[in-house]
């Protein structure tokens, strides 16, 4: 094993030689011999070579005054968190009122036979901020406005083509809206007496729009550097040209599935039976060939990453490893997740070397950024 030092893939040593051949050479020449197979990290091949020093990436992003509007809207919502609700009892909806509804919807045909329901469009008690407007969709506050507490309107509406659910898009759609409540705000001013409910701390209404300013602009420039990263590590995997191991292959699409069991056991509180059945070697393996390419991806993304590492010297301090391991450790234990140390150390640095490689790449890169 000593040609193969610090080459050799972990946990890909295995004996080839069948244990029945060792007896039978054991017996006939009183000496023991067995051929040793083991996977090596892969060679690194740029196309072009240095290809990764002369990046130019493209970034869409939000529109410069998203900051803005969000800090706005999250003003607003935190106000009419402050105000009452109060039955409106002498007029129709308007921009401002809260209405709970019943919705149906059908199909439209000339020939009625053909009518059908549509019960993804379907709700009751639906509570209706006209605030949010043609959220709901294009055009339903504008058929609906007037509305008052006990009556129906009927209307024709087409879902757009960018509706959520696919088989919706284009549909023409006759919708029966049935008011059963009508609300309105009755909101307090607007002044720096509610500073301090509006934002613990704040002490004018000011204070308030600007310390939510501040925040939604990290919120921007934290989704900005994300989505460089991203446009980044997409470019990279497309220039590097890589042997990968079998065992390499099956350890990351592991690790992958771990992680989706793990975000699936968090949102939907798996049972014992529907974890095993989760963790079966035959649900692993259709992973494993479903999800191919992007493991193939990911593993081509890390050995840039590493490569880049090592090319251009970079480094992390001590202090920064022996502390991010501490942090994994102690959530492991929180989650009550078995662990390996050395595993956990090891990931950690591959974490870290990434961020001084995407850091590096950042500054040596052309980036432009476009509006969406």
């Amino acid at each position: 094993m000593t040609s193969v030092t610090g080459r050799a893939l972990r946990d890909s040593v295995r004996i080839v030689t069948k244990f029945s051949e060792m007896e039978k050479n054991y017996s006939s020449l009183n000496s023991l011999s067995y051929d040793v197979l083991v996977d090596v990290a892969p060679e690194v091949k740029w196309n072009p070579g240095n290809g990764y020093k002369n990046l130019k990436i493209v970034v869409e992003i939000d529109n410069d005054i998203a900051a803005q509007q969000a800090a706005e809207e999250e003003l607003r919502r935190r106000h009419k968190s402050l105000g009452s609700l109060k039955i409106v009892t002498d007029r129709g909806l308007q921009v401002g009122d809260i209405a709970i509804v019943d919705i149906s919807a059908t199909t439209i045909d000339e020939d009625e036979s053909n009518v059908q329901n549509i019960p993804d469009a379907e709700t009751k008690g639906f509570h209706f901020d006209t605030e949010d407007g043609d959220k709901v969709l294009p055009g339903f506050l504008d058929s609906i406005s007037g509305i008052q507490r006990g009556e129906t309107k009927s209307f024709r509406l087409a879902f757009p083509e960018s509706w959520r659910q696919e088989h919706l898009r284009g549909v023409q759609a006759q919708f029966t809206v049935e008011c059963r409540e009508l609300f309105y705000r009755d909101l307090p001013k607007l002044d720096d007496s509610l500073a301090g409910k509006l934002l613990p701390g704040c002490t004018t209404i000011e204070q308030v729009k600007e310390t939510l300013l501040q925040k939604c602009r990290e919120v921007e420039q934290t989704a900005k550097d994300q989505a460089t990263d991203n446009a980044i590590l997409d470019q990279l995997y497309k220039m590097v040209e890589i042997d990968i191991p079998q065992s390499l292959f099956e350890e990351q699409g592991r690790q992958l599935y771990g992680a989706q069991l793990l975000q699936m056991q968090a949102g939907m509180k798996l049972n014992e039976q529907q974890l095993a059945a989760l963790s079966s070697p035959k649900a692993v393996k259709e992973f494993l060939e479903n999800q191919r390419e992007n493991i193939t991806n990911v593993i081509k993304q890390n050995l840039a990453v590493g490569d880049i590492f090592k090319r251009e010297n970079l480094q992390f301090s001590t202090e920064d490893l022996v502390k991010e391991v501490e942090n994994s450790i102690a959530e492991l234990k929180q989650q009550k997740q078995e662990y390996d140390e050395d595993c956990v150390r090891e990931q950690v640095q591959d974490i870290l070397e990434g961020a001084k490689v995407l850091e590096w790449l950042r500054e040596h890169a052309e980036i432009q950024y476009i509006t969406r």
